[in-house]
Order: structure tokens, then sequence, then C-alpha cells
């Protein structure tokens, strides 16, 4: 991910080998990370058994909330964008149990395609 795709807000494919020693302590037993997108200083984390929303906040971003989505929890999921020419797609999570889904804004080029694949991928079946 170049300096301008971050400066814009773009998310990009992020190295799973640099988020191992942050993650070893979330994970359970035997889970694995299998694919990370960056958005700036946020990320969105797929592992064999769930979906890790990571929220960095405040200036320093000392700040992280870990959000936890089991597959099975995720009833419904939908992409949006504007068009060839916008800089913004957004995803939206809806999860059984609650009325307002999750939202995420993704930047053009970022990787979003791939993360509804994945996000099919592990739907339940």
């Amino acid at each position: 991910m170049g300096l301008l795709d971050a400066l814009l807000g773009h998310a990009g494919e992020k190295k799973i080998d640099d988020l191992h020693e942050e993650f070893a302590p979330l994970l359970a037993p035997g889970e694995t990370l299998q694919r990370a997108f960056a958005l700036i200083r946020d990320l969105i984390v797929f592992t064999d058994r769930r979906l890790i929303l990571v929220n960095k906040q405040g200036v320093t971003a000392k700040k992280t909330e870990y959000r936890s989505i089991p597959y099975r929890a995720i009833t419904m999921f939908s992409l949006e964008t504007a068009g060839h020419f916008d800089l913004e797609s957004e995803l939206r999570i809806w999860l059984s149990g609650q009325p307002a889904p999750i939202e995420l804004h993704l930047g053009r080029n970022s990787g979003a395609q791939q993360i509804v694949a994945l996000m099919a991928q592990h739907a339940p079946k």
C-alpha cells in the first residue's frame, strides 16, 4: 500500500507475517490468521474461525478496539460502490440479533471485492 493510498483512506492487503505478534494473544489455540486488509490505522482480519475488526482510536492510536465476529453470526453483507471515479465504497455487515449493520468505509482499489469474496467463502453453509 503506497503513501498516497494511505492518505486517501484506501485499504490494501496487509502481510499476515507482520500481524502475528499483535494477534497471538487474541487467537484461540489452533486458530490461524488467513488474510488482513488495512485502512489507514484500522484493520479487517480474517482467521479460520472469525472476522476481527480493529479500530484504532484517538490521535495517537493507543486506544484500540478489537471486535470479534464469529462467521456464523453474520447474516448478510453488502458492498456499495458509487461508480468508476468514486473514491469510496461501503461494506455493511448485518449480525444476528443486531438491528443495524456494521458499516465500514473502504477506498477505491481497496480489496473490497476480495473482502466480500472471503466473507462469502466463510458464510455458514
